[in-house]
């Protein structure tokens, strides 16, 4: 863990580095694609530098530096560069060539003989090779007038950020690095990339709670096919791999509406190492058409952390839908919750779990949502609701819940945990701690009552309180105050009138000695009148000193 935090340390300072180039010249949310989009291609031009030594010298857990392996790279590209390109497209999935390799631009940059319209050949070529790669770079315009009001500006800036970037080790930092870079850039500018700016990303720790839970009794599952119809910058779905024993046989499916954050996603399973057999990502609009239609279609997870009271079209063709019309009522055109939640549900296997972030008011509106509510609470769909604290999101302060779903449960209860004062404040956020997440998943394996934190609710209880899922209404935090000790209060405050008394005839004795001027009357005689309680008299005098 003290390695992780190290190394995570270490690229957030040069993303931060790369940042302050950038900020000013454009919005947070514009400049964090440029950055994002450099991190991979750099990515890939290490990996590939890093599979030549390989092949050369055989499998090592210790690298020379870049510039030794860029030598052999070159010396065996200029010995017999077909060979080459034999040996390592097939096992990388693409080729850059030498003058693209993100440590030539390096190189360019340092001799300063380094030119945009390089960067953007190497992002066309590499588009080109192979259907995963189309469009990734298409938000990272080179040519913005943002970079630069002309040509040689654009290019100094890009040169900046080329040199920062580089300093970063992306093998040496053990964790999901678009998801660390993407969480960090969110975190730290939230403000300037608009309220909204954490939508499309879901913390780590709700990630893992939700993750672990929905992997129980699936662990040695293989192959095992996850689905995230918001997917994102994909995070949520590549956590799964944490808690199951064939981490390399996991295949995703994801849906994302947002180009720029599907691009993201897809470079973020990439550089997972996830290859294209295992990777069914589309963007689109995940409500107005339903998919994926075909096999599979139904999932052994489905995560899923939607926009929050999202507008759709709630249109009655959606009555006849296959995803929606065993409930007889569609979720409101002004708050889509229920729609994503029963999207997800309908893609999910009979022995699977799923896992949704939703805003606390789904557990207890009516009209629309309350009949969906108890239909699926009839069938024994929902599992267990767990109440997470307020201000862990970044763009949202509000409290959410996450809401678990299973099919052909034989029960009907549900599992109540509140989880809302566990947390620990941070400057900006609240932060769930490894302690508080081994909690809310211990407490969700024992599904037992726990004073002030957990209640299993019979079906007969929550009809009793008409389907209403509130979490206070089934697990009660209340703390009783001590009782106040009347005697005692009264017994101070007589001594401390005793003492205001005392003080009050040690200062007009003072006052009685000051200077009796003419000028000081008007004073003396108001302070006078205070101290004898004449406020009514003082109010009504008129004081000129």
């Amino acid at each position: 863990m003290e390695r992780r935090i190290i190394m995570a340390t270490g690229l957030n300072q040069q993303l931060w580095a790369s940042a302050d180039i950038l900020r000013g010249k454009m919005d947070a949310s514009e400049y964090k694609n440029y950055l994002l989009g450099l991190i991979f291609y750099k990515y890939l031009s290490d990996a590939q530098l890093r599979e030549v030594y390989e092949q050369e010298n055989g499998k090592t857990d210790t690298f020379p530096e870049r510039s030794t392996q860029y030598a052999g790279f070159m010396e065996w590209y200029e010995e017999d560069k077909d060979d080459l390109i034999e040996n390592i497209q097939p096992k990388q999935g693409y080729f850059i060539q030498p003058d693209q390799l993100f440590y030539h631009y390096r190189i360019k940059a340092d001799n300063y003989e380094f030119n945009l319209t390089d960067l953007q050949a190497g992002f066309n070529e590499l588009e080109r090779q192979g259907e995963e790669f189309s469009g990734l770079f298409a938000d990272i315009d080179l040519n913005s007038t943002k970079l630069g009001s002309n040509a040689q500006q654009r290019n100094v800036t890009i040169t900046e950020v080329l040199r920062a970037l580089d300093e970063i080790d992306l093998f040496e930092h053990n964790g999901d690095v678009i998801g660390d870079a993407y969480e960090y850039l969110i975190g730290m500018f939230a403000a300037g990339a608009g309220k909204k700016a954490g939508e499309f990303y879901t913390p780590q720790a709700v990630s893992r709670i939700m993750s672990e839970i929905t992997s129980i009794g699936q662990e040695s599952r293989a192959p095992f096919h996850i689905y995230d119809p918001a997917m994102g910058s994909g995070s949520l779905m590549l956590n799964i791999r944490r808690y199951l024993i064939n981490p390399n046989q996991v295949h995703y499916h994801g849906q994302e509406l947002n180009t720029t954050t599907f691009n993201l996603a897809r470079m973020n399973l990439i550089l997972h190492g996830v290859d294209k057999e295992r990777m069914n990502l589309n963007n689109g609009d995940t409500l107005d058409a339903d998919w994926p239609s075909e096999e599979p279609y139904q999932f052994d997870s489905v995560v899923m952390n939607p926009p929050y009271s999202a507008k759709w079209s709630a249109a009655d063709k959606f009555l006849s839908d296959p995803r929606f019309e065993r409930f007889g009522k569609l979720a409101p055109k002004s708050k889509a919750d229920f729609a994503f939640l029963l999207h997800g549900f309908y893609h999910l296997k009979e022995s699977g779990t799923m896992g949704i972030v939703l805003p606390h008011g789904v557990l207890f509106r009516g009209a629309a949502e309350g009949t969906i509510r108890q239909a699926l609470l009839e069938m024994g769909a929902i599992d267990a609701v767990i109440g997470l604290p307020a201000n862990i999101f970044f763009g949202t302060s509000i409290p959410t819940t996450v809401i678990i779903l299973k099919k052909n449960r034989s029960r009907r209860d549900v599992l109540f945990i509140d989880a809302s004062q566990d947390f620990e404040k941070q400057k900006n956020q609240n932060v769930l701690l490894d302690e508080h997440i081994d909690k809310i998943v211990s407490t969700y394996k024992k599904r037992e009552d726990i004073e002030r934190y957990a209640h299993v609710a019979s079906f007969d209880e929550i009809q009793e309180n008409d389907f209403n899922l509130n979490i206070p209404r089934y697990v009660d935090t209340f703390e009783e105050e001590e009782p106040v000790d009347l005697v005692a209060v009264n017994t101070n405050l007589l001594k401390i009138n005793e003492e205001l008394v005392q003080q009050e005839q040690v200062l007009l004795s003072l006052i009685n000695d000051f200077s009796e001027s003419e000028e000081n009357q008007a004073l003396i005689e108001s302070m006078r009148l205070l101290l004898r309680g004449g406020h009514d008299e003082y109010k009504k005098s008129t004081i000129k000193v």
